[in-house]
């Protein structure tokens, strides 16, 4: 069984009140099933619906959230298909989802995935890299095809990286020069090559760190793919329901701070409490891949709060 720590499952669980009136879950990144797992046991009457398109990861949820058969079902889809579940018969909406938009220790432990900087492995990052029907590129197509404007933005943008031309402008001199990138070993020893080693000591972290992130994001469309998502969620969300987003950087942070402002606007509920919910030092002590993680609660008005709204 793969090692598995749940980021902030005591705020998760605390944001589950009233739980034996919780009858619908949606776990829109299940994963290897930690928070599914301890919000069916809180929830004694809830089903749950959890959405994940990588199939190892399925496959080992199905395992864990056996022992709570059939109160839950497996989805093998990209969680920008969310909404589709309106569409679902017997399903009448949801009263708690959760989206927890970290890249599993499943992914970047395994060298063949190609998601990390820290092991040897091809340099693929597709989350559905065990789907024949995948249609997202490899990071290695990627690095070969973009151009220097193409590159720079994805690493400015995704990776939020301040040396992004440079480096792009690296990559794209390494291909002029016959060079090709297949590794992930050879697209990090490239990136030192192309930093000054001053401007690599000054990065305070790994230098191909933000430019992993960035390229992950691209193979997967994450960034659009998360906007889908959440519009299927203002859709899905049952009144007096709540969404629970735990992200890991601020690219994903401000989305979905942005749309829990749009949707207060549009009157549908309010971001419950008013500003992001941190990581307590001791779990972070415990498991340091929470360190950035920050965890927003939008709840939607009830029918009633909703009523005295329009009277206003």
């Amino acid at each position: 069984m793969k090692e598995h720590l749940s980021v902030m499952l005591d705020e998760v669980l605390a944001a589950v009140e009233s739980p034996d009136s919780v009858e619908t879950v949606i776990d829109a990144t299940l994963g290897l099933a930690g928070h599914s797992i301890e919000i069916l046991k809180k929830c004694p009457r809830a089903f749950l619906y959890g959405f994940d398109q990588d199939a190892e990861a399925r496959e080992i949820a199905l395992e864990r959230l056996s022992p709570f058969a059939p109160r839950f079902e497996i989805v093998a889809d990209n969680f920008r298909n969310i909404g589709l579940l309106k569409e679902k018969e017997g399903f009448s909406g949801a009263d708690v989802i959760l989206f927890d938009l970290g890249v599993s220790n499943l992914q970047i432990t395994e060298p063949e995935r190609g998601f990390s900087f820290q092991y040897d492995g091809p340099l693929d990052m597709r989350m559905d890299a065990g789907d024949e029907e995948s249609c997202h590129p490899k990071a290695e197509e990627i690095l070969r095809t973009a151009d220097i404007r193409e590159l720079t933005e994805i690493f400015r943008d995704y990776g939020e990286e301040r040396y992004a031309f440079q480096i792009a402008k690296g990559i794209v001199r390494h291909r002029e020069h016959g060079g090709e990138l297949h590794s992930t070993t050879e697209l990090v020893e490239l990136i030192r090559r192309i930093l000054p080693a001053p401007v690599q000591r000054k990065m305070g972290g790994h230098p191909a760190r933000k430019i992993f992130q960035a390229l992950r994001i691209a193979v997967n469309d994450e960034i659009n793919a998360l906007s889908e998502a959440l519009d299927g969620a203002a859709e899905l969300l049952n009144p007096g329901g709540k969404a629970i987003v735990i992200s890991y950087h601020s690219l994903e942070d401000r989305m979905v701070k942005h749309r829990f402002r749009k949707w207060k606007e549009d009157e549908l509920g309010e971001p419950v409490p008013r500003k992001a919910i941190l990581p307590t030092e001791e779990e972070i002590e415990r498991n340091y891949k929470s360190r950035s993680a920050k965890l927003r609660i939008f709840q939607r008005y009830e029918e009633d709060d909703e009523k005295e709204g329009d009277e206003i």
